[in-house]
């Protein structure tokens, strides 16, 4: 095993030894538990910069272990896997420290951070996935180490939507090992690659082909929550904030949405897809996602449920820049999305966790002053509002700009007005809250307030959507230096001939 080799695996251990230490580990162990989760979250921060660093210099990373005849479990580091662990495991730090503050008279806490770093282990499998294969396999077993993390209440409501949550997934998922068995005997062993398959099996295989792509794009549109396959998520919302914070930023849906991605760009190619004529209908359906997750959004008074419509709306834009892969902008807007929405919305859960834990408020109606007993908690959770509308300079404004540039370009006007209409939704449900929290007089008690110390919450839980709300600012003022999430995925791009 060479030195790139032995990286790829100890990016996936860094998370994977320290979950399997904190499943044996008895519930006092309070202090080790958490020595346990930093480390490993550092760690592997530590490793997948150095990867990050070696992509970038044209260093190769790949790892091969033959499964069964023809089937190979492929683990490579390329620009685009690079982006969503660099996601994953910066995120997953800051969840740690969230999560510790959260739970932190709770019971069953071995049991939670277990799963949850076997959740952290298997996202970065599916984003270092090199074949199809290895990610279905990453991509199954992330329902797996997810499930416990949704019914971790243990609740008749959490266990509910446990069910739901796993029926969802694993129809997705036979859908989706259908179609990978399909494609792989008709274009064989399918190592991800920027040009995808060769084009002489559209000729031999044309509506074949474009049959198992509605079926991949179905595999992965029910965890990227694609109208109408969506049904599970606001039903997750029942989950712990840090699972929220996780499902919605790092994990489930944005696995969807990078599988989206991969099958675009990487398994079947810009060029075949645009013969096979097949885009214009990834279009309809993330357009109308967006559309129509922003409309239910509105109609929310529980403030997680209307976070979590929200992120069916904001992921599709990923799909959407996808769905136009012969513009080159809109594919730049919507991978950048990938990290943006990530950013965004963790912190809007981060925020949305602090008010019910602190002062019991779940409901946005009871919101109503709230920004004067919680004023960081509050301005975070604005910054991140207001990136989700497209305001700028935050990072959701640069997503938005380069998707319109995109639309403008390939003379598709329609986008332009899905986005003008979908930020006045994004507006309409977001600033209400905004000017409830801010200008609003507080209407009696607070539902269920808690002495929390000197800060107006746990010191715990407010830095971390302190950091994700300035990033979100930030990344969107320094978006064109070299440092800068825009600036990696223009450099991912530019492996790809769009």
């Amino acid at each position: 095993m060479n030195s790139g080799q032995l990286l790829l695996v100890s990016i996936l251990l860094s998370s994977f030894i320290p979950g399997i230490i904190i499943f044996c580990l008895p519930e006092e162990k309070h202090r080790l538990r958490t020595l346990l989760n930093f480390c490993g979250s550092i760690v592997k921060i530590s490793l997948v910069l150095v990867m990050n660093a070696g992509i970038y210099y044209g260093h190769v990373f790949e790892i091969r272990l033959p499964l069964i005849p023809g089937v190979e479990l492929l683990l490579s580091g390329d620009p685009l896997s690079a982006l969503f662990t660099t996601l994953s495991s910066v995120l997953w730090l800051l969840t740690t420290v969230y999560a510790v503050g959260y739970l932190e008279n709770s019971p069953n806490r071995s049991h939670f951070f277990g799963y949850f770093s076997l959740c952290v282990t298997v996202t970065i499998g599916i984003a270092l996935a090199g074949n199809l294969v290895t990610f279905l396999l990453f991509y199954e077993m992330l329902t797996l180490a997810t499930y416990p993390l949704v019914i971790h209440r243990g609740t008749d409501k959490s266990l509910r939507a446990g069910r739901n949550y796993l029926m969802y997934a694993f129809s997705g998922g036979a859908v989706f090992l259908v179609a990978v068995v399909w494609l792989q005997a008709i274009v064989g062993p399918m190592d991800f690659s920027a040009s995808g398959f060769s084009p002489m099996y559209l000729t031999s295989h044309g509506s074949v082909l474009t049959f198992i792509f509605i079926l991949l794009i179905i595999g992965v549109g029910v965890k990227a929550a694609l109208v109408p396959l969506h049904g599970w998520l606001p039903q997750a919302m029942v989950a712990p904030a840090p699972v929220s914070a996780l499902l919605h930023a790092v994990a489930v849906v944005k696995a969807g949405a990078f599988g989206i991605v991969r099958i675009v760009l990487d398994v079947y190619g810009a060029h075949n897809l645009l013969l096979m004529g097949v885009l214009p209908l990834l279009s309809a359906v993330a357009a109308f996602t967006i559309i129509y997750g922003s409309v239910l959004a509105l109609q929310q008074d529980d403030l997680k449920r209307r976070l979590a419509y929200s992120t069916i709306s904001q992921v599709s834009y990923i799909a959407l820049g996808m769905s136009m892969v012969d513009q080159q902008l809109a594919v730049i807007g919507g991978l950048v999305h990938l990290v943006h929405q990530g950013l965004m919305k963790i912190t809007l859960f981060f925020c949305a966790g602090n008010l019910a834990e602190t002062l019991g408020i779940h409901r946005i109606s009871e919101m109503r002053g709230v920004a004067r007993r919680m004023p960081l908690t509050m301005a975070a959770f604005s910054i991140a509002a207001l990136g989700m509308i497209g305001i700028p300079p935050t990072v959701g404004f640069v997503s938005k700009w380069y998707l319109g540039l995109g639309g403008l370009a390939g003379g598709n006007w329609w986008l332009l007005v899905v986005l003008v209409v979908s930020s006045l939704l994004n507006a309409w449900y977001f600033l209400p809250i905004l000017i409830y929290a801010w200008f609003d007089k507080q209407q009696g008690a607070w539902p269920e307030e808690l002495y929390v110390g000197r800060f107006e919450t746990r010191l715990m839980l407010l830095v971390p959507p302190l950091v994700t709300a300035f990033i979100v600012m930030a990344a969107g003022l320094v978006a064109n230096a070299q440092i800068s999430p825009l600036a990696w995925v223009r450099f991912i791009v530019r492996g790809y001939t769009l």
